[in-house]
């Protein structure tokens, strides 16, 4: 083994224990990585890698897209915007078999259509849904994990951050990523009502049926999803029928927030505010751990681990989808420890060429990773949204949140295996809008 193997893979190590120890990912990554470049490059390029990777980073025009889309997403969120939904879908399907926890599901995608972050929407139906559960009688536990698997849907129906950090990583069309995820995302919609519906079968004690809405309160209801339907229309209407594009559309996703908001009255000046510095503090953190992990990328180039590693999985004798299949594996497993950004950002542009020369689509293996990251926020032992949830609502317990998400990870694995077989599900309407 040489010299600089060795270094990368006590490098690798290092990282994991420093997150082991709750060290913040960026500072992992960031230290190893101008540690490692130093031992075997020189303190001098060390210092000049760390002055200038992060300006070029933040002036990337590339980037601009995601602070935008975050703040449209904090601005929704202080619209009351989950809440409508939630409401609407209730009065829908709540008088159904385990019909508020359907709804909660039903309204996380629709929130997830105009937010884009798993984590704020987890957080936001967990104000909005969770004690409408809780006086329903529904089991604490499953009503946490229910929450929790809906608020996955954040990072595959778009607008996606995590589809952009993919699109920029490998210079893949975030338009048809998008798009791509819009299937993927009403079928983990689909599994996760099912999963709801056997659920209830095993123990329908944990999930009693509401009262009937009546029509007049049904029709009501929708009265108010105009705002979610208006303002995903504008974004992704806008790049699909090519008036804008995908940074233009972000912007715009941000004016049409605070307009609706404002129009309806439900936006303060200190809702926009705290949007506002909701939305810095966010992508800070989100530029942090992409500066770190471009810092390692520069010092796994120098060790030539990646070419290592790259070589290694070509050379597997499981045929091509059988290497694609133990890449999602190891993403699922790094998933339950690692954050999604981390893994992203540090494994894509390794196995990326591979899963090219491999003669894989781009796009369908976007999605793909998008899924196996979305296991990883709610799978134990780490699960940052189990985590989340339990700081909001401590009284139910980290335990009996892990227990009520788990049969949605099993939902998940099932959803990931049907698109790993049928790749048209897709890509079919990226063929059709292309």
């Amino acid at each position: 083994m040489s010299e600089e193997a060795f270094v990368a893979i006590v490098g690798c190590i290092a990282v994991v224990v420093l997150m082991l120890l709750r060290v913040p990912i960026a500072v992992s990554l960031g230290a190893v990585a101008i540690g490692g470049f130093a031992y075997l490059v020189g303190i001098e390029p060390a210092i000049g890698l760390l002055i200038h990777s992060p300006i070029r980073t933040v002036t990337d025009f590339n980037f601009s897209v995601i602070p935008l889309f975050i703040l449209m997403g904090a601005l929704v969120s202080a619209s009351g915007m989950s809440r409508e939904l939630f409401r609407a879908a209730n009065a829908w399907v709540g008088h159904l078999r385990g019909g508020m926890a359907m709804a909660t599901v039903l309204a996380c995608g629709g929130f997830a259509a105009i937010n884009g972050s798993s984590l704020a929407s987890a957080a936001t139906m967990t104000h909005v849904a969770l004690p409408e559960m809780r006086r329903a009688g529904y089991d604490a536990g499953l009503s946490a994990g229910v929450i929790a698997a809906g608020g996955t849907l954040g990072i595959m129906i778009p607008p996606s951050v995590m589809f952009i950090l993919y699109a920029i990583l490998t210079d893949t069309s975030v338009a048809s990523l998008f798009i791509a995820g819009i299937v993927p995302g009403i079928i983990a919609v689909a599994f996760y009502c099912l999963t709801i519906q056997i659920i209830y079968q095993l123990k329908p004690e944990w999930l009693p049926r509401g009262e009937r809405a009546d029509r007049k309160e049904r029709w009501d209801s929708l009265r108010d999803v105009w705002a979610t339907i208006a303002l995903f229309a504008l974004v992704i209407g806008g790049i699909y029928g090519g008036f804008v594009t995908i940074t233009e559309a972000a912007g715009l996703g941000v004016f049409g927030a605070v307009a609706i908001g404002v129009l309806r009255g439900k936006l303060s000046w200190a809702a926009m505010e705290g949007s506002l510095v909701e939305a810095l503090r966010t992508s800070a953190a989100i530029f942090f751990i992409v500066i770190a992990a471009f810092l390692f990328q520069y010092f796994l180039a120098v060790t030539q681990m990646s070419q290592l590693l790259a070589d290694l999985l070509t050379t597997m004798p499981i045929g091509p989808l059988g290497i694609v299949i133990s890449i999602l594996a190891f993403y699922i497993i790094v998933g339950m420890f690692v954050d999604e950004l981390a893994i992203i950002l540090l494994t894509i542009p390794i196995v990326f060429p591979v899963v090219i020369d491999l003669g894989f689509d781009a796009v369908w293996f976007g999605v793909l990773v998008v899924v196996t990251v979305q296991i990883g926020l709610i799978a134990p032992p780490v699960g940052i949204i189990c985590f989340i949830m339990n700081n909001m609502v401590p009284d139910i317990g980290l335990v009996n949140i892990y227990k009520g998400a788990m049969p949605f990870v099993i939902a998940d694995l099932f959803w990931l295996a049907l698109l790993v077989a049928f790749p048209p599900l897709s890509l079919f309407l990226v063929g059709m809008m292309g």
